[in-house]
């Protein structure tokens, strides 16, 4: 696939090399020539020096061949317009923008151009290291509707089927065990130290945490 990456900064520099040892095309787009000195010598992709929201500057990237952008550079606005001409102009189907701002990433997030908001991802993940046993969100849909939550299990719900966990509301779809991670089935049994991923509606969460702290003796 060709993919262009517009920012050649440490995010974009990482993009267009582990693309390109994955086996894919990739054009890279910085607005300053010397950016281009943190891609390695024998990187083998294109470099424009330009605006990623100046079409002439994505022509010459090739983003009309293009099955993927992403817009890495340290400036919403630019990441935004970018991606939405890639998108709304040239139809490009892959789209992501990285957002630093994460009140405007969901907004974005909500009209259809997935984004990576930096400092929400970052806030997470040092929550997420320390408070272990607290639920955390993996992912969220475009309408903010149903969550991917990773949940550590409650000692409750050790030695019963994890199937029992199931509810209207939400659904288990994988548990980390083990330095692994395995689909559920109706056999699974809960063991301490399991991680659950659920798929949940927002409007059910309340209740998934309440079957959770019920324990599996109940139900």
């Amino acid at each position: 696939m060709h993919v262009v990456v517009v920012g050649c900064g440490r995010v974009g520099r990482e993009l267009a090399v582990d693309l390109e040892a994955a086996g894919h095309a990739i054009s890279i787009i910085d607005k300053n020539k010397s950016a281009f000195r943190r891609l390695p010598d024998r990187w083998g992709g294109q470099a424009v020096v330009g605006f990623g929201f100046d079409r002439d500057t994505l022509e010459q990237a090739g983003i009309e061949e293009a099955g993927a952008l992403a817009a890495v550079t340290n400036g919403d606005n630019t990441n935004i317009v970018t991606a939405r001409i890639a998108r709304e102009n040239y139809e490009v189907p892959n789209v992501v923008a990285r957002i630093y701002d994460p009140r405007r990433a969901a907004v974005y997030q909500r009209l259809g151009i997935p984004t990576v908001a930096t400092v929400s991802w970052a806030t997470d993940q040092v929550i997420r290291k320390l408070f272990p046993e607290q639920r955390s969100v993996d992912w969220v849909d475009a309408s903010g509707s149903v969550s991917l939550l990773e949940v550590s299990l409650p000692d409750g719900w050790c030695g019963h089927r994890l199937s029992r966990l199931e509810g209207e509301g939400w659904r288990l779809v994988a548990v980390q065990r083990a330095g692994g991670t395995r689909l559920v089935n109706g056999e699974l049994v809960g063991q301490q130290g399991d991680v659950l991923h659920v798929a949940v509606r927002k409007e059910h969460i309340d209740a998934l945490e309440a079957r959770l702290g019920e324990g599996g003796a109940h139900g």
